[in-house]
Formats: C-alpha cells, structure tokens, sequence
C-alpha cells in the first residue's frame, strides 16, 4: 500500500511537467520496460514563461509593499515573526548580516512555510511559489565582522538566536531605511534567485524566549568542538542539514576562537560536503549493490536519471542545460554541459562547474546507501530544461535526488547498458556524453556506440 501511494505521488509530478510515464509494477523492471512510453504528453503546453515575461512575482510586489505598511510601525516592525536568517558574503569579512521576515504572508502559509526546506518538494511548490515565498521576505540587515564568539547582544545576538531556535520566533525590528524593492530583478530573473525587500536596522529585539534544541545547546557549550564534528553530531541527532546551515551560518559551531558569521551560500555547501563525507566513511566498508539499478524522478523543469551500479564508491555528476532554460538563456545555442566527479577516497578540491549542486546531488545518494547499508557506484544524469525559468537553489537538486529513491527501480544488464539505452532520452549524444563524463568514458565500449 505504501509503495503504491510513493509511486502514484511521483506519476502525478511527472505529469506535472509534460511527461506521460510508464506504469510501473512491484516486480523487478527491465530498463526497456522502464522507460518506454516516456514521451512528451502531446496535451501539455510547455511553458514559456521566461520569453513571455509573464512573471507573477511583479504583481506580487504590490502585495508585498501593501502588507508591510500593514505591519510597520513609526519605524519599527513590530510583530514580525522571523523563520530564518541571511549573511551576505560580498565584503567579507565585513558582511550583511540578515533576519529574514515574512512581510506579504500567503493565505494559510505559516511564518516557517517561508524558510528554505524539503517541505518545499512535499508540498510540490513550483518555481513561483518558492519565488513568491522568497520575495515575500524582507531582509533586515546590517554590516557586521564576521567574529563572533561571544556575541549574543546586540543585532547579531538576535540574529544568531533567531537561527539556533528550532521555530520562527517573534522579533520587533527598528528599521533604518525604507525597504528597497527593486522589481527588475523579478522581471529580468538571472542565475541568482530573487530575494525579497532589503532594509538597514537600527536594532532586533526578541519578544519572545526562543526553544533551542538541546543538541544545539551542547554544541553551543562546547567551544573545544571543531565544526565539521559538531555538524555531524546535529545531523545524527535529527536535524536536517537545512537546520544545520541555519546553525553554522551565525558562527554557533566550532571552536570558541574560529566561531564566525559563515556566508549562507557557503554555509550550504560546507554542510552538504560535511555530512556527505561522514556518510561515505560510514559506507567505506560496505558491501556492494547486486545489480545495476535506475531511478527517475523530476522536478520544476529538472529530470534526475540516478543510476547505481556495483563496485566501491564513485560518484558522478553530469549535468545537461538545455537552450532557453535560466543557465543557458539563449534559445539559439546549444545544450551547456558540465561534470564533476570522484573516486573511492573522495574530493581534496571544491567543486567548480557544478558547484553546488554536486555537493547536494551527492548528499542525496549517500543518505539511500547509509540506509542501506550499501556502497555502489553512482551516476546522477540532470537535464534542465527551458521550464526551468527560474532559479530557486541547489535545494531542489538535493530533495530531488534524495527522492528519486522512493520510485521503483529498473534494471539493467551493465552500467554500460543502462547508460547506452538511456542515451536516446537524453537531450546530448552518447558521444558526447562519453566526452564530458569520466564514469561514462571509463566503461566498456563497441564501436557502433560511437554511431
């Protein structure tokens, strides 16, 4: 009963985005099988949204400026109730320091609804929701060193128990300047995702005690923790990395003297790869999958192909941007690749052409294979498409893959067959695809798979 409501929820995202897939059952599937049938639904319109200009987040703004004179008093904000926090990383080490407020509350939508989090894709949010969620955040902020150990007054003191509560607490804010909204940005989206209303702050004050996990409080009193272990420690004790980020991004983990306002772009990643990283040692000694397995799972525009294989750990991520969508605007060109990659003993080097996808796309895998109890080699395929209009976070690639594993998987002979029979549904030859990947190019070939 369970798995035929999983895989009825994922039937119902691909026809989300176009797809007709095929009905797959509770035995073990044949790749042919698996994908046959999966063909553009010929009913469904592809959007266009990202030529047409036809962005609802423009006339949300108006929403947004209305419902914060309805909150705004004198110069405060007074009853705001802030889900989440932001530190900007230009300037560093002097940097922005954030908290983040719903000002333009959606009907029904609670003040967390508005924090970054896998409740996102089990609410099946499409990319204007999320960026009508993110643009109705007003972003509080004010410059601040990044050193802050033993800082819990002021500003940043807020700012910092704002992110250990494990709830949005009730914040009075005094404002300084008028919030900035700037709707170019909403009508021009970029490979940056939108944000909501800017505005500097005279001072935060919490109306309200906040409830802080005691995993959180244990880190918090042992300053002779180095952060990666501490990262770990809350991750095992029930937080998601998406709350961890929230923790390290205000300096609350780590050593007294290294405690520092981390960047939340890089914060994201420092905790992807962290957690990433304990789980493949927890694997390292693991016995292998049996047989190849295949996945699909898509999501706003993006489709996932994860292929498993046995053997030690390797993973893979390729990713295929096809022309129109938001990393590859020109309609004209040609499909955008990209590829990073490692073997048995892991990454010495940050990640450049996938950046932070990669580090997301990986966290998804090595959870399903901890659970498991299982090591394998893994081949993540991301094809963007031009329904990709806007850029909502590596997030979705992170939620994405992990639930890719909820779908019945198909199976193949090879890796080598699995990727040769998946070829003709990728929008790049296998050719090419040999080229850029590194997994893909290492595995045995015929001649006519250069055809």
């Amino acid at each position: 009963m369970a798995c035929t409501v999983v895989l009825r929820k994922i039937r119902h995202r691909a026809r989300a985005v176009g797809l007709s897939l095929p009905r797959p059952t509770l035995e073990a599937m044949g790749l042919d099988d698996y994908v046959e049938g999966l063909k553009p639904d010929e009913e469904y319109e592809r959007r266009k949204l990202a030529e047409e200009k036809s962005y609802a987040i423009t006339d949300y703004l108006d929403d947004a400026r209305a419902s914060f004179e309805a909150v705004k008093q004198g110069d405060s904000l007074y009853g705001a109730t802030a889900p989440s926090v932001f530190v900007g990383r230009s300037s560093y080490p002097n940097v922005s320091a954030g908290i983040l407020s719903p000002v333009a509350e959606e009907s029904g939508a609670d003040a967390d609804d508005y924090a970054t989090s896998g409740a996102w894709y089990e609410q099946d949010l499409g990319i204007d929701n999320v960026l009508q969620y993110r643009t109705g955040l007003l972003n509080s902020q004010r410059s601040a060193d990044v050193n802050v150990e033993d800082v819990w007054d002021g500003f940043v003191g807020t700012q910092r128990e704002v992110a250990i509560a494990d709830r949005p607490v009730d914040v009075e804010i005094g404002l300084a300047s008028t919030p900035d909204f700037d709707p170019d940005q909403y009508a021009q989206p970029t490979a940056n995702a939108p944000s909501g209303p800017n505005a500097s702050v005279e001072s935060a004050d919490l109306t309200e005690n906040p409830h802080v996990p005691r995993a959180v409080e244990k880190t918090l009193e042992d300053d002779d923790w180095r952060a990666q272990g501490a990262m770990v420690y809350l991750y095992e004790h029930g937080l998601d990395v998406y709350d961890v980020n929230r923790v390290l991004s205000v300096g609350a983990l780590g050593q007294g003297e290294n405690r520092r306002l981390v960047p939340t772009r890089w914060s994201i990643t420092a905790v992807d790869d962290t957690v990433g990283q304990y789980l493949r040692g927890r694997i390292r000694d693991a016995p292998s999958v049996n047989g190849v397995e295949v996945r699909l799972n898509e999501y706003m525009g993006n489709r996932y192909w994860v292929i498993l294989a046995p053997g030690n750990w390797e993973f893979e991520l390729v990713e295929m941007k096809s022309p129109g969508s938001v990393w590859n605007p020109d309609p004209s060109g040609d499909v955008w690749m990209a590829a990073a990659s490692e073997g048995y003993e892991g990454r010495t080097g940050y990640v450049e052409e996938t950046a932070g996808a990669y580090y997301a796309a990986r966290l998804g895998v090595l959870e399903h294979l901890a659970d498991r109890g299982r090591q394998a080699k893994a081949l993540v395929l991301r094809e963007v498409s031009d329904d990709y209009w806007g850029p909502v976070g590596v997030w979705q690639v992170r939620e994405s893959v992990r639930h890719a594993f909820e779908r019945e998987a198909a199976d193949a002979e090879t890796l080598h067959g699995a990727v040769r029979d998946l070829a003709e549904h990728l929008p790049v030859s296998l050719a090419a695809l040999r080229r850029k990947s590194t997994m893909v190019a290492g595995l045995q070939t015929g001649l006519g798979d250069w055809a």
